[in-house]
């Protein structure tokens, strides 16, 4: 699932690198247009090779649902674990793909469990799963020279001020580390 906040209003904030990421996959995976579902918009579909005919050595098909939950950001987990319930899929498999602002802009990385770093949509999402054991991808947003809190709230609520082509890079980073991680390596 990507996160970010609901609303055209948000569409290039810093919080919501994840559902860019997420409108990327959708578009690399041709999956349909979301539908609304769990408190967001889901879209589902088949992805990869090994279809019937496919040529030998093809990565296999994958079963993928890409979720937007439309909660706000701090409550995604009213969204995310119902959505995992009725998916039926293991906690290992669930994906959040995410701003980070303790990652300088550009960095993506990626972590299992662990400390949520004080993220409240994280802690939404690992107490709706029962525990923060799935896997994230972490886009750098950076961090404003202040630990003002309402001066990093401005900042990871804020547009991106960099070139829009360096933002392009970073959720083409990111889209390609998701796949990677969905279908292994090419």
């Amino acid at each position: 699932m990507g996160l970010g906040n609901p609303g055209r209003e948000h569409a290039r904030d810093r919080h919501n690198a994840g559902f860019m990421v997420a409108d990327a996959l959708r578009e690399r995976w041709s999956l349909p247009a979301p539908s609304k579902r769990f408190g967001g918009v889901l879209s589902e579909g088949q992805i990869g090779g090994g279809a019937p005919g496919a040529e030998e050595g093809a990565v296999p098909r994958a079963r993928v649902a890409l979720l937007w939950p439309h909660t706000y950001m701090n409550d995604a987990g009213r969204s995310v674990g119902p959505a995992r319930g009725a998916l039926k899929v293991d906690l290992e498999r669930v994906l959040v793909v995410h701003d980070e602002i303790d990652l300088p802009f550009g960095e993506v990385r990626v972590r299992t469990g662990g400390g949520l770093a004080g993220h409240n949509g994280l802690k939404s999402i690992a107490r709706a799963l029962g525990g923060p054991g799935f896997t994230r991808v972490r886009l750098g947003v950076g961090r404003p020279d202040s630990t003002d809190s309402s001066v990093v709230s401005a900042h990871v609520l804020g547009s991106f001020r960099e070139d829009p082509e360096q933002v392009d890079a970073l959720i083409e980073r990111a889209r390609a580390e998701v796949e990677r991680l969905v279908l292994g390596p090419a």
